[in-house]
């Protein structure tokens, strides 16, 4: 059951790319069924937490076998297959880290916010709560909660907008994340 959800829909994907790396059809016939039968030999799937990434790695590492123990191997399916880097499913550390000082920022901006209108926002949107259940724990209608989420969020999205112009981004850009958001 784990196969069919969790790995069958990248089937298609993965046989693209060995397509595109590997010499023949009958490769590429040969390498999916090698997955299904390590996948079926395994005792547990828990500890698989990106199946995508798992099956394109096994993929990648079955044809590079197959490629080296090969008599005869085109070179540039070797540095091909191995110059290949698949896309992680999981961000960069890079990514995390830059992530993290953009949430850290943006949380200083909620920050500055109008107590009321902060606590709209955070509610709204950190909390997940709804609008009826702001207006019940705050006292105040559920049209003021609306209003109040929309201006602070308004206020965030512009001052980052700002920002964009002022380090070197485009004035479309920060007016097109200004519209997407008013």
């Amino acid at each position: 059951m784990w196969i069919a959800h969790e790995i069958l829909p990248h089937e298609p994907d993965v046989r693209r790319w060995l397509a595109r790396t590997v010499v023949s059809f009958h490769d590429v016939e040969d390498i999916v069924q090698e997955c299904y039968a390590r996948f079926a030999r395994l005792q547990s799937v828990a500890h698989i937490a990106q199946p995508r990434a798992y099956f394109r790695i096994t993929a990648r590492n079955i044809a590079l076998r197959q490629l080296r123990r090969a008599r005869i191997v085109r070179i540039d399916a070797l540095t091909e297959i191995d110059a290949i880097t698949l896309p992680a499913d999981e961000p960069s550390p890079e990514r995390i880290a830059g992530d993290r000082l953009e949430l850290a920022h943006v949380r200083t901006l909620i920050a500055a916010l109008p107590p009321r209108c902060r606590r709209v926002l955070e509610m709204r949107r950190i909390e997940g709560l709804s609008q009826r259940e702001i207006a019940a724990q705050l006292g105040i209608s559920e049209n003021v909660v609306e209003n109040e989420a929309a201006r602070g969020l308004r206020q965030i999205l512009r001052q980052l907008a700002g920002e964009r112009v002022e380090s070197g981004a485009s004035i479309t850009e920060a007016s097109d994340v200004r519209r997407a958001h008013d």
